[in-house]
């Protein structure tokens, strides 16, 4: 199964957000192309907000291009075998938190269409919630400018309304 393949059966199985979720999927039945960047109208990202192990609070970067506080994701890579590996992927490499296991036995926890700067139009983002292990120390990365911690009550004053929608989602898997 291919990963184009996967994130069509991911999003027939997801079964909220109807209008958006039929967005992407039209999206992929146009687009052969539209899971890699390369696809300038819009291409599908992966994305994890990880949750520490008392479930109490949220990891997030400080993305060095935006300058926002978001959730760990990025772009689907031709090694990805699905689309859940995608986004654990991007939340290990972004977090440094190695042994993060998704929530929602891997499906995911919500989906957001945001505009992004640049050649390409859209981010259509497939959006998860993984769960960081005991003892967990997140280590910076070079996407990042800064990586902390926030209770879920905090994460409204510094982040955009999709990453409170993602935390309420992802709270709600717990």
């Amino acid at each position: 199964m291919t990963l184009h393949d996967d994130a069509v059966r991911v999003l027939k199985d997801y079964a909220d957000q109807e209008e958006l979720r039929q967005l992407y999927l039209d999206h992929l039945t146009a687009r052969p192309d539209g899971m890699w960047k390369s696809c300038e109208v819009g291409h599908l990202t992966a994305s994890a907000l990880v949750i520490d192990p008392e479930r109490e609070r949220v990891l997030l970067t400080l993305h060095r291009k935006l300058g926002m506080w978001l959730q760990m994701g990025g772009h689907c890579e031709p090694g990805d075998a699905s689309v859940a590996l995608a986004a654990l992927r991007e939340a290990g490499e972004e977090s440094g938190i190695r042994g993060l296991t998704l929530l929602r036995a891997g499906e995911p926890v919500r989906l957001d269409r945001h505009p992004i700067p640049g050649p390409c139009r859209w981010h259509l983002d497939v959006q998860y919630a993984a769960l960081a292990p005991a003892g967990a120390v997140a280590e910076i990365s070079e996407e990042s400018l800064e990586l902390r911690w926030f209770g879920y009550d905090e994460v409204a004053d510094v982040a955009d309304e999709s990453v409170v929608r993602l935390m309420e989602r992802a709270r709600a898997a717990l």
